[in-house]
């Protein structure tokens, strides 16, 4: 390990960057310095934009994978090596197209359940719905976490290392108390192969395609749809956005908000200006009566 990737691996622990993060930071810096066969220390911001241009028109990577480069590199140039460098400018961020999810309506949600033939991966996938999960959160709870005294289930270290608590549904209780009986699960309410390890997401979104063909439904389906399914149909049963914002875990409300422009109720509730024509618009133009004289 060179000198320069023990310093920013270092930087990165005293910030308390999660496991992921530090390993994803220090293979984008890898492939940065191995493109030119050069320690970063002795490139430049023209080298940098010489690279995202390479990204961009070679590698063809989306705005996303090369959000995640840009990351690495500000974080190197920026805290480890304490360029002064104007980093808006010099190392820019490529916009990202804005893109809604496509949502499950309930009746959907039932029956792509119904088509998880795997009891685990049934409740795992139930849960996400129930509790509006990440999946990488709802692989690591432990069956500690479900509080029926109080009705909540306790999330620990979810995205961006904090813990939050959501409701438990009274039904999902019910399905995960019958899980319980059935599997006996000791540390970890979803165990994998081996009982003292969670089971991967690998195996959780590889049985939700299975469930996904099966199903025959036309819109995608991924464990985070079940997530995106949570907000929306909390939305339109009238929750506010503030209570679900703290439910989903997120830090902005702003990431909350683009639910509104999904939700049926917030959508549909205002009229189109065609109805409020005073008088209906035909399909097909009456044909004019024939004129005799």
């Amino acid at each position: 390990m060179t000198v320069l990737r023990q310093r920013m691996t270092e930087d990165m622990q005293v910030r308390n960057l999660s496991p992921h993060t530090q390993a994803s930071y220090l293979q984008q810096v890898s492939l940065f310095a191995r493109y030119f066969r050069m320690s970063p220390d002795a490139l430049t911001p023209e080298h940098i934009r010489t690279y995202q241009i390479y990204l961009t028109n070679e590698k063809r990577l989306a705005p996303n994978s090369i959000h995640t480069a840009v990351a690495a590199l500000r974080f190197l140039y920026r805290i480890t090596l304490k360029k002064d460098w104007t980093f808006g400018e010099d190392i820019p961020l490529p916009k990202k197209p804005q893109k809604l999810p496509v949502v499950l309506s309930p009746e959907e949600v039932v029956h792509f359940l119904s088509c998880v033939d795997c009891n685990k991966h049934r409740v795992i996938l139930t849960t996400c719905y129930a509790a509006g999960l990440r999946i990488s959160e709802a692989v690591r709870l432990k069956a500690a976490a479900i509080d029926s005294a109080r009705m909540v289930v306790r999330v620990e270290q979810g995205k961006g290392r904090k813990d939050r608590y959501v409701m438990l549904s009274p039904m999902l209780l019910e399905i995960l108390r019958s899980y319980w009986i059935a599997v006996r699960p000791k540390e970890w309410l979803f165990p994998g192969i081996h009982d003292d390890r969670p089971i991967t997401k690998d195996a959780v979104e590889a049985a939700c395609q299975k469930a996904h063909r099966l199903s025959g439904l036309s819109k995608p389906v991924t464990p985070h749809s079940l997530r995106h399914a949570f907000a929306v149909h909390l939305l339109e049963s009238g929750t506010d956005l503030r209570t679900i914002q703290l439910l989903l875990g997120h830090r902005s409300l702003a990431t909350t908000a683009k639910y509104l422009r999904i939700a049926t109720n917030k959508v549909c509730a205002t009229s189109s200006p065609l109805d409020l024509l005073p008088h209906p618009v035909q399909a097909e133009p009456q044909p004019a009566p024939p004129k005799h004289f």
